[in-house]
């Protein structure tokens, strides 16, 4: 049975992600930026500026949730839960999982849904959870890690800037607010 929607029901209206073309493949100039990184890990830098305007995808996992023994003593799943991932590292330090494209996300695990979200609000995303870095494609093409300043940078929307005595993260300044 089809049924109309009127888009002025507040209760039912969903708000446009700002992904609604997302195919699911990697932003090309991070691609780019990412395999230039790759041949020379000198080019970490360069990546920023690029990460800070790209989408994310984000795995969701279902997580068992209840778990039901029936009169027999057999378990089974009673509900699930659905939660972002988050990886340790050899130095005990957690990274939340962002990908570059849903072949990406799926080389790690095939069975994580991705959710696209501008970089900046995973790097916040992450900082909030208590994680100390931003792991993207772990499992490849090319991992890449944001960390320590730069995930803050990232996190608050600041730029890389070279101020002549090296580079320098600073806020960006909206160009239309006089008061700034």
């Amino acid at each position: 049975m089809a049924h109309d929607s009127d888009p002025t029901d507040e209760g039912r209206n969903i708000p446009d992600p700002g992904f609604a073309d997302d195919d699911g493949s990697a932003d090309p100039a991070l691609a780019a930026a990412l395999r230039a990184f790759a041949a020379d890990p000198g080019r970490y830098l360069e990546v920023f500026p690029v990460l800070q305007r790209a989408r994310l995808l984000v795995p969701v996992l279902a997580v068992p949730g209840d778990v039901e023994v029936d009169g027999a003593g057999r378990t089974r799943e009673g509900s699930s839960d659905m939660a972002t991932a988050l990886v340790t590292g050899r130095d005990g330090r957690q990274a939340l999982l962002g990908f570059t494209s849903v072949q990406a996300m799926a080389a790690w695990r095939d069975d994580a849904r991705p959710v696209p979200v501008p970089a900046p609000l995973v790097a916040r995303s992450a900082l909030e959870g208590g994680a100390a870095a931003l792991l993207i494609d772990l499992a490849g093409p090319t991992m890449y890690v944001v960390d320590g300043e730069l995930l803050e940078g990232l996190a608050s929307g600041w730029a890389l800037a070279d101020t002549g005595q090296g580079l320098a993260l600073v806020e960006e300044l909206d160009e239309d607010d006089p008061s700034e």
